[in-house]
């Protein structure tokens, strides 16, 4: 027997009314299903279903065809596996915006931590390479500004803190500051209206499981497989550089300090 072809309605198997509040298209199911001007509709859950059947006018088309959201990626891979180089050819071929995460979050932070923090940053402990308290007077280059400046404590707030603990040791943010950063990619301009790439993001059950809840749903989920031995030929040579660099300035500070104790004796 052959099937009756069913006239799907303006937005075919996506939910119109998280079209129509959201700005994203969620696939509807066939049990939250519902007919109108013999035009069957999907729905993502029944509550959105009894909503449009209040009032269907206000989530159909009229003169012209429903708009469609922007394209909205995601774009997930381990470290190295060269995420940001794709997303950023993909952001200038398509015409949208390149979101790093943790480069986000990083900025969010960097007015007070002053420099980046996390395991992936390669970046000097500011006490290992601290003139001793008894020997600064003998520093030419320490001045009474930066040495004011070193003893000052920048206090981070709560949301700072689970922020830099996130990158610092990988600690999950929670759901109140996901809230103020992630949501405005789906729904404010200039977002909202272009698209995105979203690189590295999300990185955890967790924070899949958080953009499912808020109904923020991306278009394409994309997971860069990558050998070992790639990723090993790519961060070795720049780790090697900087490792070169950092036991550079080790020696030359041990003979600083060497030369400021000597003149200490003196």
């Amino acid at each position: 027997a052959k099937q009756k072809k069913r006239h799907m309605g303006d937005t075919n198997h996506f939910c119109p009314v998280s079209l129509k509040e959201h700005f994203v298209l969620y696939p509807g199911k066939q049990e939250h299903a519902a007919k109108y001007k013999e035009k069957i509709y999907y729905f993502s859950t029944s509550e959105y279903r009894d909503k449009f059947l209040k009032n269907p006018e206000e989530y159909v088309a009229h003169n012209e065809p429903l708009q469609a959201p922007p394209l909205r990626v995601c774009l997930l891979g381990i470290h190295g596996a060269g995420k940001s180089t794709c997303a950023r050819q993909i952001a200038d071929k398509l015409g949208i915006f390149h979101i790093q995460f943790e480069e986000y979050l990083q900025e969010l932070i960097l007015p007070k931590t002053k420099k980046k923090v996390g395991p992936s940053v390669d970046g000097d402990n500011e006490d290992e390479f601290k003139i001793p308290e008894e020997l600064e007077v003998f520093s030419e280059t320490m001045t009474k500004t930066e040495t004011e400046k070193s003893k000052e404590e920048v206090e981070l707030t709560d949301e700072e803190e689970a922020i830099k603990a996130n990158l610092m040791d990988n600690k999950e943010l929670p759901p109140e500051i996901l809230d103020k950063i992630v949501p405005d990619w789906w729904k404010s301009e200039p977002f909202r209206s272009t698209g995105f790439i979203l690189d590295g993001f999300p990185r955890s059950p967790d924070e899949a499981k958080y953009l499912s809840e808020q109904r923020l749903c991306p278009d394409v989920a994309l997971y860069i497989q990558v050998e070992e031995s790639d990723i090993l030929g790519r961060l070795f040579p720049p780790r090697l550089k900087k490792w070169k660099e950092r036991r550079h300035k080790k020696r030359e500070y041990k003979k600083k300090l060497k030369e400021l104790k000597a003149k200490k004796r003196v």
